[in-house]
């Protein structure tokens, strides 16, 4: 319970302030506090969302797609409530299971605004910001990670009831730890399909779109990195040989893309630079998330260099 609650703490690090200097700094200085305020706000918004309506629907039974909303308002979650972890017989409180999901459910819409960021009205991004949560994030979430817990299998007639109460992916066998598919692949085609709607910035290819600071970037580039820990190793919903495995795969993997983009701007473009180390970074990062848990550490600075 101790390591989950370090673990919600560590990926709103992500968000706020990680994520906000990561594309922040990376835009021009006129748009910088926009990106800021889209980052907080969506945070904010996200959080009153998943309470209303949004953890109900990802992690109650009901359907293959969605889940019910017989835990709306979170209603019948006490102190004293219970969820599952990996382990037969092992539980954390519910409100950690609530708190530590919200905050998976806050950042994903906030990745895509790098995606759109400097085009698009405040009103606009809040509004399609509500939209996709309801309809793209929650049902991935429920299809990717709802089941009934290790418990509720006891012989193989449980087991049968297990898949036909569980998430669509999840009872196919999709294997994402911490995140890949709900969160990146998810946040990933959102903004490639928002950018494209958009069409390209005003004055792009006719005047310079540099990065306004690259120290914020890297700033928040490093606190992505730390907060990482929680949402990869935090994934494990224990304190086990297992949270240390992906906390170690998380560390490895990352510091072999921040390497391997490193040298292939240096081969390519004469020089290395810190956007260029902070991208392969979060590239790692990303890379490992979903299988962080599940290969070796060889594995994992295989993913990295990739």
């Amino acid at each position: 319970t101790a390591w989950m609650l370090v673990s919600t703490v560590l990926v709103t690090l992500m968000v706020i302030p990680g994520l906000a200097l990561f594309y922040g700094g990376m835009v021009r200085s006129k748009n910088m506090l926009s990106v800021l305020m889209q980052t907080f706000v969506i945070f904010s918004l996200m959080a009153v969302l998943w309470a209303v309506y949004g953890y109900s629907l990802a992690f109650t039974g009901g359907g293959a797609f969605f889940g019910g909303l017989s835990k709306a308002f979170l209603l019948g979650i006490t102190p004293e409530s219970i969820a599952a972890t990996f382990s037969k017989g092992v539980y954390i409180p519910e409100y950690t299971f609530v708190a530590f999901q919200l905050t998976f459910a806050a950042i994903t819409p906030a990745l895509i605004i790098g995606a759109f960021a400097e085009r698009m009205k405040f009103s606009a991004v809040l509004v399609f910001m509500v939209l996709w949560f309801t309809f793209a994030y929650l049902p991935m979430a429920h299809m990717v990670w709802y089941w009934d817990g290790p418990d509720a299998i006891t012989d193989a007639a449980a087991l049968e009831t297990v898949l036909g109460n569980a998430g669509w992916l999840w009872a196919k066998g999709a294997l994402d730890f911490a995140g890949g598919t709900v969160v990146h692949i998810n946040a990933g085609i959102a903004g490639l399909v928002a950018c494209i709607m958009l069409g390209k910035r005003i004055g792009y290819g006719k005047e310079a779109l540099t990065p306004h600071s690259l120290t914020m970037t890297m700033i928040g580039a490093s606190l992505l990195w730390v907060g990482w820990y929680g949402f990869n190793a935090g994934s494990n919903l224990e304190a086990n040989g297992y949270a240390a495995l992906a906390l170690i795969n998380t560390t490895i993997a990352t510091g072999a893309a921040t390497l391997t983009w490193m040298a292939a701007e240096w081969l390519g473009k004469g020089k290395p630079s810190m956007l260029g180390a902070a991208s392969g970074a979060v590239a790692g990062l990303v890379a490992i998330t979903p299988a962080c848990g599940f290969v070796g550490p060889i594995g994992a600075i295989v993913i990295g260099l990739l």
